[in-house]
């Protein structure tokens, strides 16, 4: 399938969380297993050829790529949660939002120092979820190969703050503009 054509899956909700927002609906997308397959091959052929050792999901949408983009590199995954919802020990990094911070943790096992990391979620829109997220792999001991998205709002600039503030290139399957009409 290519690339166009997964476009084509993917929803566009108006006014969705609020008014003016044009939400991108993965779900549309994750549920035609072609569309799927694209993405998880897309993703696979950025890494093959490169030595990853994790592959790191953030919460929650980051799982539904990452666990299976895993296994097909060989590698392990690690859940990158919200606070309060893994068990054991954990390390954490916090950021910033329009509104107030938030905060993402893994488990403080959870990465061996000098391991290649590939983070992933499914939309990348300002970056500072996915920079926080690269930035705990790195407090965690890991290195960070890339962090990967199936979709990417460019005019919001998240790869260049992600580059910026953590020098970890992107990748990106899908790129949109702000005007989805």
């Amino acid at each position: 399938m290519l690339i166009e054509d997964v476009k084509k899956t993917i929803r566009i909700v108006p006014d969705f969380p609020k008014k003016g927002i044009q939400f991108l609906d993965i779900t549309t997308g994750v549920k035609d297993i072609k569309a799927f397959e694209a993405m998880i091959d897309f993703l696979y052929e950025q890494f093959k050829d490169k030595k990853i050792d994790y592959v790191a999901g953030i919460e929650s949408r980051g799982f539904i790529f990452g666990a299976p983009l895993a296994l097909r590199l060989g590698a392990g995954f690690v859940m990158m949660r919200k606070p309060n919802k893994l068990p054991a020990d954990t390390i954490s990094e916090s950021y910033e939002l329009e509104y107030g911070t938030d905060t993402i943790h893994i488990h403080a096992d959870a990465i061996e120092e000098g391991s290649n990391v590939v983070v992933i979620d499914d939309l990348l829109a300002t970056g500072g979820t996915a920079a926080a997220a690269c930035n705990l792999i790195k407090k965690a001991g890991g290195k960070v190969e890339a962090a990967a998205f199936i979709i990417e709002l460019t005019p919001l600039k998240g790869a260049e703050k992600i580059k910026e503030k953590t020098g970890v290139d992107t990748v990106s399957m899908l790129k949109y503009d702000l005007d989805l009409d």
